[in-house]
């Protein structure tokens, strides 16, 4: 009887796994963008996906002027010498579940709620010139789970005893 929720964010992808064996099939230099699409990560229509432009690239990218050119990845490399022609994309999906746990009546007075969220979270950044990938990378939290606990002792009047509080201040 206790409240339960999941927040997804769009995703072709069922697992932090699936998205992560999709990220590493694109290979730099070989993968054309339109076969982005195909692979899950769709540019036009996907979303929660993020255009990057060109300073924010080089920002991301080489974030140090001092490193030399020849030590950075060819695919960076490539960008760089493109300018504004060179395009990245930031693809973000996720999933989380959320559960009320404990007892029914301590949660519908309001005096303890205990909530555990449990899921995914995946970030993906594709970096392009010409229609070919130069550069892929991705990152993310395989396994996210957190414990959120918020006892109120005054249970259902600990919102008109907080009001009461600030007006004595």
């Amino acid at each position: 009887m206790l409240p339960r929720g999941t927040s997804d964010t769009p995703s072709p992808f069922e697992s932090f796994d699936q998205a992560r064996a999709a990220a590493e099939s694109i290979a730099p230099f070989k993968t054309t963008v339109a076969q982005l699409k195909a692979m899950g990560f769709d540019k036009e229509e996907g979303k929660n996906v993020t255009l990057i432009p060109y300073p924010d690239v080089l920002a991301r990218l080489a974030p140090y002027s001092g490193v030399p050119m020849d030590e950075l990845d060819p695919g960076i490399r490539e960008c760089i010498k493109a300018k504004t022609a060179c395009r990245a994309w930031l693809f973000h999906f996720e999933r989380q579940d959320r559960h009320r746990e404990g007892g029914f009546v301590g949660d519908f007075l309001n005096v303890k709620r205990v909530t555990k969220t449990t899921g995914w979270s995946f970030e993906a950044l594709v970096v392009a010139n010409d229609g070919i990938v130069l550069f892929r990378n991705w990152g993310g939290q395989p396994n996210s789970d957190r414990l959120d606990r918020q006892i109120n002792p005054l249970g259902p009047l600990q919102p008109a005893g907080e009001s009461a509080g600030a007006l004595l201040r």
